[in-house]
């Protein structure tokens, strides 16, 4: 599995979530962005001694975090476009990077702490197609989305409007175009639209996950979940369910003819929940978020991510009865009730891409005339931490997702 972050998130932000993934057997590769999206990222100099030592302030360069404004305009597309770029590149890099691991070759940027890679040697499924997951949360929700489908569909860029500007273009013969499929699974966490809306890539956003093509499953292989502050968030949730339907561009589509995809958000849920944030700070989530059960809500989560790996051929081990809140049983390699649409398990509720209960919601304008207040309005996902969730403030000129 692949992670990328959100928005002033790390390498080192969701490491409850990839480190309980990992423990099932899967390897969990978490790179830290160098896009201006963390918080600060030091790149060391491995040129500087040639030891590939750790890194110091004397041997090396920082990444600042980058300040956007809130309101799209055709600057604000041009910077997130511009992070994106680096972010789908990086991505690339980063499988690269496994098939040369799994073939043995040497890695030479290490850190002199690090463990050898050698462990890995023809020991990674990386070469099969569609064995690799996809996965992110908020802005890392919208990179992966970006490249799977600028991967997938690079053949038709010749096809596209004149407008359309790639921001990741593979070879056709490269060996991503080979691994992601219509049957590639896609985890997405709190995923955040507005950086996939820009003008100059919506053709992009108007074509569906690989999954939907003529050849493929249908929503089975797409996971998405939201917190309780998104779910909320009703003109983002409409744009939510459009991403995830077989037909984005469609302004009327109320279902799929194939399945739907696994969408759910759970209850009491903030955005930071998905990431270390909720365990190390229980209680700060509680008092200002509102968030009772931080470590349950994050078990969730790694239960859907483990169902959609066994859904999709990927061998994974058993789920624990204690994870699956039951008490005095055997362990569960199927875990069934996490993907059912009838509430059987506690504050996990199912949401389908049905956009035809949201006839009061006008995404394309960004209002809403429900709105009761600003998390109903288009922001970017640290106004919905800090604004929404932590200081209530009155409702402001709506942005357009």
């Amino acid at each position: 599995m692949i992670f990328s972050h959100g928005l002033a998130g790390s390498r080192n932000a969701y490491s409850h979530l990839a480190g309980s993934i990992a423990s099932h057997g899967i390897i969990v590769i978490a790179p830290e962005h160098r896009d201006g999206s963390t918080a600060i990222s030091f790149i060391r100099d491995t040129n500087a001694s040639g030891t590939g030592e750790k890194a110091t302030p004397k041997h090396g360069r920082t990444v600042e975090y980058k300040k956007l404004p809130h309101t799209p305009c055709p600057e604000v597309e041009e910077g997130r476009n511009a992070q994106l770029k680096i972010r789908l590149w990086e991505l690339g890099l980063v499988h690269d990077s496994l098939l040369k691991v799994d073939q043995g070759n040497n890695i030479t940027n290490l850190n002199r702490s690090s463990v050898s890679l050698s462990m890995f040697n023809k020991m990674l499924d990386v070469h099969t197609p569609g064995k690799i997951t996809f996965a992110g949360h908020s802005f890392g929700a919208a990179t992966v989305t970006q490249f799977v489908k600028s991967t997938f569909y690079s053949p038709q860029f010749s096809q596209a409007p004149n407008n359309f500007e790639p921001l990741f273009s593979p070879s056709s013969k490269s060996s991503i175009v080979a691994q992601i499929t219509p049957n590639t699974p896609v985890v997405l966490l709190d995923i955040w639209c507005l950086p996939l809306r820009a003008q100059n890539t919506r053709w992009l956003w108007n074509k569906p996950f690989p999954c939907y093509s003529p050849s493929g499953p249908g929503g089975d292989p797409l996971l998405a979940i939201e917190s309780q502050a998104f779910f909320k968030w009703r003109v983002h949730l409409k744009a939510t369910k459009r991403l995830l339907s077989s037909d984005p561009s469609s302004t009327t589509s109320s279902s799929t003819p194939l399945s739907e995809p696994h969408v759910y958000y759970a209850t009491s849920a903030a955005h930071l929940s998905q990431s270390d944030f909720g365990i190390l700070f229980p209680w700060v989530v509680k008092k200002f978020l509102a968030v009772d059960e931080p470590e349950r809500i994050m078990r969730l989560n790694v239960r859907a991510v483990l169902q959609l790996l066994r859904d999709q051929g990927i061998e994974v081990s058993a789920t624990s009865a204690a994870d699956m809140e039951l008490e005095g049983k055997a362990d569960v390699d199927k875990d069934v009730l996490i993907f059912g649409k009838n509430e059987e398990i506690r504050g996990w509720n199912y949401l389908s891409t049905n956009v035809g209960d949201m006839d009061d919601v006008d995404f394309e304008t960004a209002h809403d005339s429900s709105a009761s207040s600003v998390s109903d309005m288009n922001k970017d996902p640290e106004e919905v931490v800090i604004k929404t969730e932590v200081l209530p403030q009155a409702p402001r000129t709506a942005e357009r997702l």
